[in-house]
């Protein structure tokens, strides 16, 4: 396994500039998850890693070695995509041996190696038959399995789960999860879905338009996010927000309710800010909250998602019982304190000491 090192890392098209100078380092054995909207670059930088897409600007260091001018076979990663790619005139063993019989490996290695891999992802009852006997799930652990026979430095996953129906990618993360524990692995990997970066990785890479928003922990980047576009990407509903202008007391939202914060940071006051409160930090009080005007209410069994007008702007909250509410009926909500953020408007920048 490996570290890796991306600094100061550009990739343009002709005039047209995709990656804007991305400064990264991932530790030996960690997974990393590159999370962001269609088109923010997390493939395109996934595939310079692998050497899929030339290095317009900067380096990427894989265990210590610059590996810009390498080919992805020197570079001894391994690439899981989207679709599987598997042989389907091939069983399931030789479709995990044919890379190493290309590569010259005796018999008896490749046997070995096929057998591991085939215990680490349940596949053993499967090695005889091909792909079109196999389900989805089936399929995705064979293409990973493929990567696991090389015994390569770094693992490469591209978007592979997006294939698989809601139940099988819950299975799969797990089964992913328990992977990268077990072999101890140093794996980058992209997807668009925030939920499998919340819950796989040990560090989150957040794009948008080519450059990075913010890097770290799952967590870290959940409960302080860096700016407003990270705090409403992360996070199933989405953070509420509530533009308006400090003043003495707390924000002014634009239909003239006074939000009581308490003291506006020193950089906010007399600013247009936002104020953001995730949805499982709106509370249902009795008395001394704000009115709020019920839209839509969501059952989901374990929770209810309730929709919102509050100050004059439309918010979700998330709550645990089982509520008996209908469209246009008011209540009273509050907000949880120390949860909520203030961001400027201009910018989206988060302010530190947010109420």
């Amino acid at each position: 396994m490996a570290p890796i090192s991306i600094r100061g890392v550009q990739k343009a098209y002709g005039a047209q500039q995709v990656i804007h100078g991305v400064d990264i380092d991932i530790a030996d054995g960690e997974f990393v998850i590159l999370v962001g909207p269609s088109g923010c670059g997390k493939s395109t930088l996934l595939r310079m890693i692998a050497g899929l897409e030339e290095i317009s600007e900067g380096r990427v260091d894989i265990g210590g070695r610059v590996v810009n001018a390498l080919s992805p076979k020197e570079r001894n990663i391994a690439m899981v995509f989207q679709n599987y790619a598997l042989y389907p005139q091939m069983t399931v063993a030789q479709n995990l041996a044919f890379s190493l019989e290309i590569a010259g490996m005796k018999k008896p290695e490749i046997r070995r190696k096929v057998e591991e891999a085939a215990e680490i992802l349940s596949l053993t009852p499967l090695l005889g038959r091909k792909p079109s006997q196999l389900s989805g799930g089936q399929r995705q652990r064979v293409a990973m399995g493929r990567a696991i026979v090389r015994d390569p430095d770094v693992f490469l996953f591209d978007e592979p789960l997006s294939n698989l129906d809601a139940k099988l990618r819950v299975q799969m993360r797990a089964e992913i999860k328990a992977l990268h524990q077990r072999l101890e692995s140093t794996i980058v990997y992209v997807t668009h879905d925030q939920i499998e970066a919340m819950t796989m990785a040990d560090k989150i890479v957040v794009m948008n338009a080519g450059r990075v928003e913010q890097f770290g922990s799952p967590l870290d980047l959940y409960d302080r996010p860096v700016n407003m576009f990270v705090a409403g990407f992360l996070g199933s509903p989405s953070m509420n927000f509530i533009g308006g202008q400090s003043e003495a007391g707390g924000l002014r939202a634009k239909d003239g309710t006074l939000l009581d914060l308490g003291t506006i940071p020193l950089d906010g006051q007399g600013k247009a800010l936002v104020y953001g409160i995730r949805p499982e930090h709106l509370e249902i009080v009795s008395e001394g909250g704000r009115m709020a005007k019920v839209l839509l209410v969501e059952p989901t069994g374990a929770e209810t998602h309730i929709v919102l007008e509050v100050a004059g702007t439309e918010m979700t909250g998330v709550f645990k019982d089982r509520l008996d509410v209908r469209p246009g009926q008011t209540l009273q909500i509050a907000f949880a304190p120390g949860k909520g953020h203030l961001f400027m408007q201009e910018g989206g920048r988060r302010l530190e000491g947010s109420p």
